[in-house]
């Protein structure tokens, strides 16, 4: 009898294992470690919304190779977080890949557990150069850096505002204001160098902290250099505090050029009603750019209404689906998740220009960056984002300051 009872019991034990072993069969877990909470939450969250719709339009497809993609969110809002939770999803979760992060402080912190533990990374839209420039081999970047963003940034002052207003762009004064942070030193360091080369007048450099609350004095020393031009790296939180507390002080400069983050969030426009009618925004490419560059995008805008119930709310949704569907076929391609079997599949990978939903081509290099991921310049009007250059992806002419 004791004998029978142990005998079921070791065959009910088989069984359940087997049972646990064919549940987690048939699976990718890949990890999506953005800031899910805190200041940086709504672009995170919308960065990973571009993920859920790549995965979904995957896994509808037969997922990688038959195998089911599984997403295993991770919260980081600062370097600390982004450690603690990359070893979590590298040793505790045994994730085959991490998509993140959004935050460049995030990229930077994560990326280092990762590439010690051998698991690829694929940054979607974190900006610093410095991310690629560590020599690490099985991290990967499918958007622009922040070298673009300041070229643009630039590009915005002498081929859109100078001559919108009929002036040459070396008469303009333009200070440069930009979070402390990674993401606004590195490309408040870019414009600087950029508009030395191009001979423009920078009259001020002033960086600041992102979580202030008073950016009054800063703001009295622009209207003190009479600034002409403010191009502005930051946030969403410190986007509404300067365009608030500028008109306050009565400062109204020709024009204000963001350089993505809180400047390409329709809640910014929202907040800050018709004070940011004409500013600018360089930025990775909106749903607002020449379908004709873009296929796939009005699929993509349809998806995302359908399963968000209301537009994407910037372009962190668009690009990051663009990229996480690059590196799903990228593991297609290595059929395998072998990290170096993946290396030599992201590297061979390429896409022409214009052939996507952003209008980005792919071609990576050794370091891994995607080296036609570009920027556009773009300003709001009229509560709306639209796109004034380039040319072939323009949907409107750019229109004065109020």
């Amino acid at each position: 009898m004791l004998t029978t009872l142990k005998r079921a019991t070791v065959a009910l034990a088989c069984l359940s294992a087997l049972g646990a072993t064919a549940a987690h069969a048939g699976e990718v877990k890949i990890g999506a470690l953005f800031p899910f909470s805190g200041g940086m939450a709504l672009l995170g969250d919308e960065s990973f919304r571009g993920v859920e719709l790549a995965v979904d339009e995957r896994n509808a497809a037969g997922g990688i190779n038959g195998d089911k993609i599984v997403l295993v969110k991770a919260d980081a809002v600062d370097a600390n977080q982004a450690v603690g939770e990359a070893r979590r999803l590298t040793s505790v979760e045994n994730v085959q890949a991490i998509f993140g992060s959004y935050a460049s402080s995030v990229s930077t912190a994560a990326t280092q557990v990762t590439e010690l533990a051998g698991v690829p990374y694929f940054e979607l839209g974190a900006v610093a150069d410095s991310i690629t420039d560590r020599g690490f081999k099985y991290l990967y970047r499918s958007n622009a850096t922040a070298k673009n963003f300041a070229q643009s940034s630039l590009e915005a002052v002498t081929k859109v505002i100078a001559p919108q207003l009929k002036v040459d762009p070396k008469t303009l004064r333009i200070a440069i204001i930009a979070e402390d942070g990674p993401y606004g030193s590195m490309v408040s360091g870019f414009q600087k160098e950029d508009a030395k080369r191009l001979g423009l007048n920078v009259v001020q450099v002033l960086p600041y902290s992102a979580k202030a609350v008073d950016l009054s004095s800063l703001i009295l020393r622009l209207k003190g250099a009479n600034a002409d031009i403010v191009l502005q790296t930051s946030y969403q939180n410190d986007s509404i505090l300067f365009m608030k507390q500028a008109a306050q002080a009565g400062f109204k400069p020709k024009a204000v050029v963001g350089a993505g983050g809180g400047y390409s969030l329709t809640d910014t426009a929202k907040a800050l009603g018709n004070l940011m009618n004409g500013a600018y925004d360089v930025d990775f490419p909106q749903i607002s750019i020449n379908e004709k560059g873009a296929p796939g995008l009005a699929q993509f805008t349809a998806d995302y209404q359908k399963r968000f119930g209301t537009p994407p709310r910037s372009g962190h949704s668009l690009v990051n689906y663009v990229g996480a569907k690059a590196f799903l076929d990228a593991l297609a391609a290595a059929k395998s998740t072998d990290k170096d079997k993946i290396r030599a599949a992201v590297l061979a990978y390429g896409k022409p220009a214009g052939s996507t939903a952003a209008g980005w081509g792919f071609r990576f290099a050794q370091n891994g960056q995607n080296e036609l991921a570009t920027t556009n310049v773009m300003q709001w009007q009229n509560g709306k984002l639209v796109t004034v250059y380039p040319e072939n992806v323009a949907n409107a002419q750019p229109v004065a300051a109020h």
